[in-house]
């Protein structure tokens, strides 16, 4: 990729003190971008400034919990008025199944033990809170007719799966929602994408007790490659697609990894045929 290629860019990475986060906001900050980190946990939002060397005064670290549209609307103010403007969300942040119980790879979670509440708690963050700071952000994102939405889904299998709800079906909404926001902001400057790991990654979502190696696992940092470029001006006409990052080479030129990596956001061969008053809905 060219060195510089997000200069004068402004970003906002959510779950930013995670694990995929910290290394979206690192390849962000690498390729000269302003980044706006945001998350609940203050301890890894701390511990984030002195890792990313050289980010100085390009890195702004916000205390948001995107549950609570409010906090959406100031993290979106905040970051404009210090950081000089907004191009670029990456809808990151996810409660994992790990708060209920964190051997669940290995001893799946019934119904029972899901409280009205944990339902909630995981629909607020992982699918409502995604729409919250699009809402937010997207007034700008029109008014300057460019901006980038990138949200972080799973694998199609974790979506569907037995016995995991409810991380799999609230990120099957995201995944829906990408597709139906890809077509709204069609011709509007504003593109729509979705990156995923592509299978268990080496991030706290997947602890210890999930009976893996962690060796075996995918690195969080295949994440960054994908999402930089989808966020620079070379993805200008990029939008409805998905990209699995573990299969991206970092060793071909960037158009030619998305190319091999890419297929289209959520489920578009099922949608072809809808018994509709007149025939064929308009996309």
């Amino acid at each position: 990729m060219t060195e510089g290629m997000l200069k004068d860019r402004v970003a906002i990475v959510t779950g930013a003190a995670g694990g995929f986060g910290r290394v979206i906001v690192q390849g962000l900050l690498a390729q000269g971008a302003r980044v706006a980190a945001l998350d609940v946990d203050d301890v890894g939002l701390s511990a984030m400034r002195p890792a990313m060397e050289g980010a100085g005064d390009r890195l702004l670290t916000i205390h948001a919990d995107i549950a609570d549209y409010a906090q959406c609307e100031r993290a979106v103010d905040t970051t404009i008025r210090s950081l000089g403007g907004l191009h670029v969300l990456v809808n990151n942040a996810a409660v994992g199944m790990g708060v209920i119980r964190k051997d669940h790879m290995v001893n799946p979670i019934g119904i029972a033990e899901i409280s009205p509440d944990t339902w909630s708690r995981f629909v607020a963050v992982n699918f409502t809170g995604a729409w919250q700071l699009t809402h937010a952000a997207v007034p700008h994102l029109l008014a300057q007719r460019w901006g980038r939405i990138v949200n972080v889904t799973t694998s199609f299998f974790t979506m569907l799966r037995g016995s995991f709800h409810p991380y799999g079906p609230t990120k099957a909404g995201l995944e829906a929602m990408s597709a139906g926001h890809a077509k709204e902001f069609e011709g509007t400057g504003i593109t729509v994408n979705v990156v995923v790991p592509g299978g268990p990654a080496d991030t706290p979502l997947v602890p210890e007790e999930s009976g893996f190696r962690r060796e075996d696992l995918i690195p969080a940092s295949v994440m960054a490659p994908p999402i930089v470029w989808l966020c620079s001006d070379e993805a200008n006409d990029v939008t409805g697609n998905r990209y699995v990052a573990a299969q991206w080479d970092v060793t071909m030129p960037a158009a030619r990894a998305a190319e091999a990596c890419r297929g289209p956001i959520a489920w578009p061969q099922l949608a072809q045929s809808p018994v509709w008053p007149g025939g064929k809905p308009d996309a």
